[in-house]
């Protein structure tokens, strides 16, 4: 057994206390509670002035793409897509996709993330959450705007499973994801969704994240039908909203973690609700893209499962799910106009049990409860960033943007001092020379 002892101790499922500790014997919670009270056999870590927590949980994230970290600012929407999707395909291989990722993994770590939903058509995300130790669920995408390119999309997308599934383990789930309404036909959404309940995998959809997507969806019309029409793709009208669509191909239901849904209205969130489906909040990615602001507060009165990601850093530039905290409490007051639109409790919520119950591992890791896997993140309080007078909004309003300073998944320690245990010193510069090349081919 190891006991850890922090300064304050905040279980989530409970009050926040001080003076506490939590131990950890085989992987699991064993106690939580009072230094006083704790077990006294085992090994003694005493972390200081730090809040402990549950490790966080990222429910949307594309580790591939770490290395263009800026490399599409100031981009409208549409061309953001296109540089993205023509870079990667001229200048990644393989290997640079991996190295990308485990950046990603890395800098999630040292954040305090413990638990990675990623999104990525290489699996190089998958490779990067096994080697690093960490926890995950990684979305296989695939695409296919022609209803003509459906029968071998989702061959290719079952061959990929089927090698993925047979290296999963216990930390790291597959799933799979059809990308979005202007990168996917309706056979391949109705496809994906029946491979998903044939083989019992979870779903993740970019489903209403803008104005050029409901167009297509809503209308048949924008720069997305236009670029789909000049590649002699038929477009029509598809359904009354892109959530609507969704209900419509069956892509809807309890596995479904519909990613972003900014522009919803009061059916869809009825919609989402009735098939009991979870939502990835992104908002520094939807204020960066200048999609707007997700209606948060509904969603959640609504009893539907949410959970906030970061996004990639293509879009975001980091993945620090404590301001990912602290920007959907703001935004969350700025859009309904009162100041207790989401709690500091509720808003660091989202970014544990919240995203665990998106995600179906909520009797798993979200919590500090007797019995869970030990996944802990521990935040040192800066020395100029005090005093605390409640270590819940500290953590959301006042430490957001800090790394942290201790963090284990499933008992395994990960991030030791801020740093992480085992780190390869040469990652840095490998992905740097990666986004050099991306820079040349722009420049060409």
């Amino acid at each position: 057994m190891i006991r850890y002892h922090a300064r304050w101790i905040c279980p989530i499922s409970s009050a926040p206390f001080s003076d506490g500790t939590v131990a950890v014997e085989n992987g699991r919670i064993a106690y939580v509670g009072p230094r006083m009270h704790a077990p006294s056999e085992g090994d003694e870590h005493d972390l200081g002035d730090v809040i402990l927590t549950p490790g966080l949980v990222n429910t949307h994230c594309h580790l591939e793409l770490t290395a263009m970290r800026g490399f599409l600012d100031g981009l409208g929407f549409r061309d953001w897509i296109l540089r993205l999707t023509s870079a990667r395909r001229a200048v990644f291989t393989q290997e640079m996709m991996l190295d990308a990722a485990r950046l990603g993994v890395v800098e999630g770590l040292q954040h305090g993330i413990t638990t990675f939903a990623d999104t990525g058509d290489s699996g190089a995300g998958f490779d990067a959450l096994l080697e690093l130790g960490a926890r995950g669920i990684c979305y296989r995408e695939v695409f296919g705007p022609d209803p003509a390119q459906c029968e071998e999309a989702i061959a290719g997308l079952a061959a990929k499973v089927d090698e993925m599934q047979q290296r999963a383990t216990d930390l790291v789930r597959v799933g799979v994801s059809p990308h979005a309404p202007y990168t996917v036909s309706d056979a391949l959404f109705r496809a994906t969704a029946d491979l998903a309940r044939a083989r019992g995998l979870p779903l993740a959809v970019h489903i209403a994240e803008g104005a050029l997507e409901s167009d297509l969806v809503e209308r048949g019309e924008g720069a997305f039908a236009e670029g789909l029409r000049s590649r002699g793709i038929a477009v029509a009208p598809r359904a009354r909203t892109p959530v609507a669509l969704m209900e419509s191909l069956g892509v809807l239901g309890k596995e479904s973690l519909l990613i972003h849904c900014v522009r919803v209205d009061a059916e869809d969130v009825a919609a989402i609700a009735r098939h009991a489906c979870a939502v990835a909040h992104c908002p520094a990615s939807n204020a960066r893209l200048g999609h707007g602001i997700a209606p948060l507060t509904q969603l959640l009165d609504a009893k539907i499962r949410v959970g906030l990601g970061s996004d990639s850093v293509a879009s975001n530039d980091r993945m620090d799910l404590l301001d990912e905290s602290r920007l959907a409490a703001l935004f969350a007051g700025a859009r309904e106009r009162r100041h207790d639109a989401l709690a500091s409790d509720r808003a660091l919520s989202l970014a544990t049990i919240g995203g665990a119950q998106a995600l179906g591992l909520d009797t798993t890791i979200g919590t500090l409860e007797v019995g869970k896997q030990a996944d802990i993140a521990a935040f040192r309080v800066p020395e100029f960033r005090s005093p605390v007078h409640d270590p819940v909004s500290a953590l959301i309003f006042a430490i957001a943007g800090q790394k942290a300073d201790f963090v284990a998944v499933a008992g395994d320690v990960r991030v030791r001092a801020g740093r992480l245990v085992n780190a390869d010193p040469a990652l840095p510069g490998r992905v740097q020379a990666c986004a050099e090349l991306l820079q040349g081919w722009l420049a060409h």
